[in-house]
């Protein structure tokens, strides 16, 4: 072979080699609970997540590379979520993670990405701890976003509706033992707080448990007015069905998990009335919303989503990252982070539209003026008040920073 042809073979080979290069795929880390009682947030946060990259993907991908999501099932536990994001992180190679649905996984698991350098955006997690655990000055960047509204909102929304509202001047709260639930009554009595009052009973019980008697009793000797929650679905139900085996009922506030499809399912007409804080609701009130849902009923055979929410939550989360990537040029976990701090393009997203969602100290989405208050009636959840039905898309309100005198 002359010197000129072995030129041209190299040439070839280098630009074969190139070529593949760029068509890698864009690994992306799915995390959350797909089993279990915790399944219904976790698997509509992944099918968001999964309509959001079909469409993303058919459309020619990011930097002209496909979207690859690796899924993983954290089964709503902290160790195995732990195990996860090792996993994805060093084997599976991940440039981002979109997922987390429980507070405790989340703040058990996003330190290993931290320690990455690698962004997670939390799509379902709530705990007021979960954006803040990696802050200034202990740590100069913070690698952990998030797409839903923290329980410090919630836990507002929830005392205004039963305090403010509904003028009740007694009221309970029953919340689990996880850190999801302790972290949230937590919230909800420094919200009580703020308006001089009590809860005349809090009481605990743990995932799985089935009578909740006990907790109920002390709840109505005590003169609850209405019983605040911070747990998910099937305790949530066992709550519900517990106060009609006593013959007392009460309303039941709580955070938005009231909303979960294996709430209202176990429920039955013991859960209708129950209210909670909602970023998104199933009703096509915008034609965003619309596609989004008719999309998703025809690519997972549904009427119901089984959580709205964690779904409309997961789908904006993968458009915010892809904007992210496209904007840093890459997949360097560094670039990633200052582009979604300084995102300078709009993402319409199923919830809002996201108009530099994020800063470098304030990694939050959602502000209260985004949530509505939800109402479960004949078997779904709808907007509790008329005048939140409108049309007009709630976006972030902007805290602008004090002038330097």
């Amino acid at each position: 072979m002359n010197l000129k042809l072995k030129s041209i073979v190299a040439a070839l080979a280098l630009c074969a080699t190139s070529t593949s290069f760029a068509a890698d795929p864009i690994k992306i880390g799915v995390s959350g609970p797909f089993t279990g009682g915790s399944s219904p947030m976790g698997v509509s946060m992944r099918d968001g997540v999964k309509l959001a990259a079909d469409e993303i993907n058919k459309k020619g991908g990011v930097l002209g590379r496909q979207i690859e999501l690796i899924e993983r099932d954290d089964e709503a536990k902290n160790e195995r979520g732990v195990q996860v994001a090792q996993e994805l992180i060093n084997k599976e190679r991940v440039i981002a993670t979109l997922g987390y649905i429980n507070t405790g996984v989340a703040l058990a698991s996003q330190r290993f990405y931290q320690e990455a350098k690698l962004p997670v955006i939390n799509n379902v997690a709530t705990g007021s701890l979960v954006t803040k655990q990696f802050v200034p000055p202990q740590y100069p960047d913070n690698y952990i976003f998030r797409t839903s509204a923290n329980d410090t909102i919630q836990s507002a929304m929830i005392v205004n509706e039963a305090t403010e509202k509904q003028k009740f001047t007694k009221v309970a709260i029953l919340a689990d033992s996880t850190n999801y639930g302790q972290l949230g009554r937590e919230d909800l009595e420094k919200a009580l707080a703020a308006k001089n009052m009590k809860p005349v009973a809090v009481e605990k019980f743990n995932i799985k448990d089935v009578d909740m008697t006990a907790q109920l009793l002390k709840a109505k000797e005590a003169g609850a007015q209405a019983i605040l929650t911070y747990a998910i679905g099937p305790e949530l139900a066992q709550i519900a069905n517990g106060m009609e085996k006593l013959g007392w009922k009460v309303p039941m506030i709580g955070s938005w998990t009231l909303s979960m499809g294996n709430f209202i399912d176990n429920a039955g007409k013991n859960g209708a009335g129950a209210r909670m804080p909602q970023t998104f609701i199933q009703e096509p009130n915008t034609p965003k919303r619309k596609a989004f849902i008719e999309a998703y009923q025809k690519a997972y055979k549904v009427d119901r989503i089984p959580s709205p929410v964690s779904a409309a939550q997961g789908y904006d989360s993968m458009y915010i990252m892809a904007a992210a990537i496209q904007q840093a040029g890459g997949t360097d976990g560094v670039k990633i982070r200052e582009a979604l701090e300084n995102l300078n393009t709009k993402v319409d997203g199923v919830i809002t539209t996201y108009n530099h969602p994020y800063t470098h100290d304030d990694h939050e989405a959602i502000t209260m003026n985004m949530v509505v208050m939800g109402e479960v009636k004949d078997g779904h959840v709808v907007y509790a008040y008329e005048s939140d039905k409108g049309t007009v898309v709630r976006e972030k309100i902007k805290h602008k920073a004090p002038a330097k005198k």
